[in-house]
């Protein structure tokens, strides 16, 4: 994308991966390597703000626990998806459901062989580490959780009980395997589908990526690259996969700000 005599590189990233991942496609490195600033979701290589948010955010308060907030029968379930991680539901029982659900799911996809120490933003971050290069974070590890944090008690049930669901038919592992397939091939109706998966229907994890994830978040993330062009130097930006997909994406938000947005691959 172009404005004003400014140029930045906008791509879209997956925050899990694998080593085969890497070397990026061919136009990705050649833009990573022009460019001076790494712009990033989230700046993830200092623990300490995450683990705060964490802190605040994920936990119930001492002496309160998850067994207090669920049905019996969606406690039963989790402890199933959790002794079938080999992880006991006692480790885990001061964490909210959502937080066990995203939890789970991520232990679901290291099985598969995807890893978030292998994901591009940590990849980003790492090569810009080596390259001396300016990193720019476009939110805080608090503004993150605690839009999960939002979710009103029965809301993060029922979004727990999707993701346990979707783990236990197969579901949500073969979402993950489209998504990073498409992503790999840069296949623009592929890409589609997956932004059609994560957002289609009424089930409260869709609702929750349609006005959480992307609806509230695309348009502060458009306005903080706006500002980010405006000092200068060529940007290198790699949000979430998701966030440029649809008309509500982040091409499409930039080109109404005024800038030539133009796909490279």
């Amino acid at each position: 994308m172009s404005g004003g005599g400014r140029v930045a590189y906008l791509f879209g990233t997956v925050h899990v991966g694998e080593r085969s991942f890497y070397p990026m496609a061919p136009e990705a490195e050649r833009a990573l390597r022009a460019a001076d600033h790494v712009v990033v979701e989230l700046d993830t290589r200092s623990d300490d703000d995450f683990i705060r948010a964490l802190d605040r955010h994920g936990r119930y308060a001492p002496g309160d626990g998850i067994a207090r907030h669920i049905a019996p029968d969606t406690l039963a379930r989790l402890r199933t998806a959790l002794h079938r991680e080999g992880v006991s539901l006692a480790s885990v029982a001061h964490l909210k459901p959502w937080l066990l659900a995203n939890l789970l799911l991520g232990l679901a996809l290291e099985r598969q062989g995807y890893r978030r120490s292998e994901g591009v933003e940590s990849a980003l971050l790492a090569r810009a580490g080596r390259r001396g290069t300016r990193v720019a974070q476009l939110e805080s590890a608090d503004f993150q959780l605690a839009l999960f944090d939002s979710m009103n008690p029965a809301e993060s049930e029922r979004y727990l009980r999707e993701t346990l669901a979707g783990l236990s038919d197969g579901s949500l592992a073969e979402r993950a395997r489209r998504a990073i397939e498409a992503w790999r091939s840069g296949d623009a109706v592929a890409l589609d589908a997956v932004l059609r998966d994560a957002t289609a229907g009424a089930s409260e994890t869709a609702e929750f990526t349609r006005r959480k994830l992307l609806g509230r978040r695309n348009p502060d993330m458009a306005a903080q690259i706006d500002q980010l062009m405006g000092e200068g130097g060529v940007l290198f930006v790699g949000v979430g996969l998701l966030h440029l997909l649809g008309d509500n994406g982040l091409p499409q938000l930039l080109a109404q700000r005024g800038y030539l947005v133009e796909r490279v691959y």
